[in-house]
């Protein structure tokens, strides 16, 4: 064979030769083709839950506070500070009401403030929960008092109808609109338990009323605990309403308190 034979099948040779090499180096780096697929570096185990540090079934914070029907002084606060931890958040009343609760003053308000406490604004004056004129004026004594305490704008004022208290979806939509129409939020507390009057009367509100407005429930009831064993955030009401706060046991025996979980979004309904 001819010298130039033999190059010409040596150069045939080398040019076969390359892509077999480039192939198997590139294998070599990325693995075979007939690899299985590797999973990103994720949080989701093999069967599709997720296994981060996502407490309370996917609603983000939450922060524990209290309500009380007491005036909050400095026995008051180191009570719940001594018996049950620092709260984040606490509900205090709008206006005395003889034999029931001790209404917010400025000096409270200050003093609440000072500890970088944040207040839940309860107006309880409601025996009869019924009629939209009825909501309507209440709404509009509930932004009275607001206004001469000096509550600020896009607080929630929450409205107290107690179990025993008769209540219609008319009533809460005459509160829903004075207060959707002031400079403050409409929020409803109570008792929220499937098929409850309160419950029912709440669904049968106009959609959009439902979805607008805050609501902090009392129901489920379980113990009252110290803020560091508070329950998992599980309150029940209803579907369409921004549930943000869950009164989870009433009645402490050693401080005169409610104990609480909110949601952070109420945070931006709070004074």
């Amino acid at each position: 064979m001819k010298k130039y034979e033999i190059f010409t099948l040596i150069t045939l040779a080398i040019v076969i030769a390359i892509p077999i090499v480039l192939n198997l180096t590139v294998f070599d780096e990325n693995g075979s083709p007939d690899d299985p697929p590797q999973e990103e570096n994720g949080d989701s185990n093999s069967d599709g839950s997720n296994d981060g540090n996502d407490e309370n079934n996917g609603d983000g914070e939450v922060v524990w506070g209290v309500d009380s029907a007491s005036y909050t002084d400095d026995d008051m606060y180191s009570c719940v500070i001594d018996n049950f931890g620092e709260p984040e958040v606490w509900g205090r009343y709008l206006g005395d009401r003889e034999g029931v609760s001790t209404g917010l003053d400025n000096d409270e308000v200050d003093f609440i403030h000072e500890h970088d406490i944040q207040i839940l604004v309860i107006y309880n004056h409601v025996n009869d929960a019924r009629g939209y004129d009825h909501g309507v004026e209440h709404g509009e004594q509930a932004i009275q008092y607001a206004k001469d305490l000096g509550v600020p704008e896009g607080v929630a004022l929450f409205v107290d109808i107690e179990p025993d208290y008769p209540v219609d979806a008319e009533f809460m939509a005459g509160w829903y609109d004075t207060l959707s129409d002031s400079e403050y939020e409409p929020g409803i507390y109570g008792v929220f338990d499937e098929g409850s009057e309160l419950d029912d009367s709440y669904n049968a509100m106009d959609e959009g009323v439902q979805e607008s407005t805050v609501v902090w429930t009392a129901y489920p009831q379980e113990e009252v605990t110290t803020k560091e064993n508070a329950p998992k955030y599980n309150p029940e009401g209803p579907d369409s309403a921004m549930l943000y706060g869950w009164q989870y046991a009433i009645d402490a025996e050693t401080c005169n308190i409610d104990t609480n979980l909110f949601r952070s979004e109420m945070l931006d309904f709070l004074w």
